[in-house]
């Protein structure tokens, strides 16, 4: 049995539908991880264009949401169709890369140096969770991955909230603020991003295990890096927080 994973994209059934898997074309951790780094470099490529015309002065905002609104879609569609992954994750790579790459350098505008110190920090936290589920500091009990999961759900929730408030002019306490409280809020929230990560590399782990096709590789390291990008996404906005108050 495939354990839980706190990302959507990751889910318990994600594996059991695909049935069991012998030889060569099976998934491999070592595969996931080749997926991961073709996926990350499609990544930085879609974002150095957007970063480079932002800083050329050029409006940007038509490709920041052509990407997120892209890449939601495909991630939608690589979750219902993992044996589109394959095909579909490349893409979904290069969007987000679109988006994020606008993202970054808006605040990047705002607060000199902020992108590459939230980069840091994620490969740090990623490279640090990894270690520790490596060595089995850090192990993912059943119960470890029903908390992560409630409060990542708690999170979603506030954030949907967050949005339709925002569409009437209403905005939820502290979360959006640079108060101690609202900084204080934004690191629960980079501490939850980062857990998920635990969670990933266990469902992985197990997904190998179990002899799943090849090709959910490629939906694994898509699952990954929804949370990596979760994750960098967060500490920005703990780290634009911490800039505003100087």
């Amino acid at each position: 049995m495939i354990g839980r994973s706190g990302n959507p994209t990751l889910n318990e059934k994600s594996f059991e539908r695909t049935g069991h898997h012998s030889g060569r074309d099976v998934m491999t951790i070592e595969g996931t991880v080749n997926k991961s780094f073709i996926m990350l470099a499609l990544l930085l490529g879609g974002a150095f264009v957007t970063w480079s015309q932002f800083f050329d002065e050029r409006n940007v905002m038509p490709y920041a949401i052509g990407g997120a609104i892209g890449g939601f879609i495909l991630a939608l569609i690589i979750s219902f169709k993992p044996k589109a992954a394959p095909y579909l994750v490349p893409i979904y790579a290069v969007l987000e890369g679109v988006f994020l790459g606008a993202i970054s350098a808006n605040y990047e505008s705002l607060y000199q140096g902020i992108t590459m110190q939230a980069t840091l920090l994620t490969i740090g936290v990623f490279i640090a969770l990894l270690l520790a589920y490596k060595t089995r500091i850090i192990k993912a009990t059943e119960n470890f991955k029903l908390g992560v999961i409630a409060a990542t759900g708690g999170v979603m929730l506030v954030y949907l909230l967050s949005f339709i408030l925002g569409m009437f002019g209403v905005t939820v306490p502290y979360l959006h603020d640079n108060s101690l409280i609202g900084i204080g809020i934004s690191l629960v929230i980079v501490i939850i991003a980062a857990l998920n990560l635990v969670l990933d590399f266990d469902f992985i782990e197990r997904g190998s295990q179990q002899g799943a096709p090849k090709y959910m590789e490629w939906y694994g390291a898509f699952g990954l890096m929804v949370t990596l990008i979760w994750l960098y996404l967060e500490m920005l906005r703990l780290l634009s927080k911490l800039a505003s108050r100087d």
